[in-house]
């Protein structure tokens, strides 16, 4: 939803409202930051998340301040990122990065069904590691009391995505410089067993 809060001040142009275009940038990436203020002193914090329809949760231990914090409901803001490249200009002052974003503001709804919290704990692994949840043994009561789920609406979202080359100046482009994007990708490499599994063969969803 655009709301001043979600317009950017500069390269509105670059903004996005819409579901598909969110959905698909959260889906893609592995972590968020979560900022928050308490007492006039700011913390932010990376996370773990997942999403399921107009909701994004996140999980932490029952201790944690940054979670008992955020689950009194004050405001916060969510932000993700991925970067698909580093464009090169002709001057500093040109260089840039392609990426796509999205910010969400809101404030935290805590998951007290044990159904609920499994599954959004189900979605969180999965979203790291596909398939991963359904190998696992099940949690057991003492970790369900001992985690807590918080979910957030997408209601007041919005991406803002860069694509393409340098914006060099006019009198710049004749510049005996190279200029043009370096592409980045981030890669999964092999896994890495440890002592208990070094002799069993890889599940077929992490090959």
């Amino acid at each position: 939803m655009q709301t001043s809060r979600t317009t950017p001040s500069r390269t509105a142009k670059r903004a996005h409202y819409d579901e598909p275009t969110i959905h698909a940038i959260l889906d893609e990436a592995l972590f968020c930051t979560i900022s928050f203020a308490q007492d006039g002193q700011p913390f932010s914090i990376p996370t773990a998340f997942a999403r399921e329809g107009n909701r994004i949760f996140i999980h932490g231990s029952v201790g944690s301040h940054f979670i008992r914090e955020i689950e009194k409901g004050i405001p916060v803001c969510i932000a993700v990122t991925l970067i698909d490249g580093l464009v090169l200009a002709k001057s500093g002052f040109s260089h840039t990065v392609n990426y796509r974003s999205v910010i969400i503001f809101g404030k935290a709804e805590k998951i007290e069904d044990n159904a609920e919290k499994e599954k959004a704990l189900a979605l969180i692994t999965n979203q790291l590691i596909p398939n991963r949840w359904e190998d696992l043994r099940p949690s057991t009561a003492s970790e369900m009391r001992k985690t807590t789920i918080l979910a957030f609406t997408l209601d007041e979202a919005s991406a803002k995505i860069r694509t393409g080359g340098p914006n060099d100046e006019p009198e710049d482009r004749s510049l005996p410089t190279w200029s043009g994007v370096i592409p980045l990708k981030t890669v999964r490499l092999a896994p890495e067993p440890d002592e208990t599994s070094a002799a069993m063969p890889l599940p077929d969803y992490l090959c």
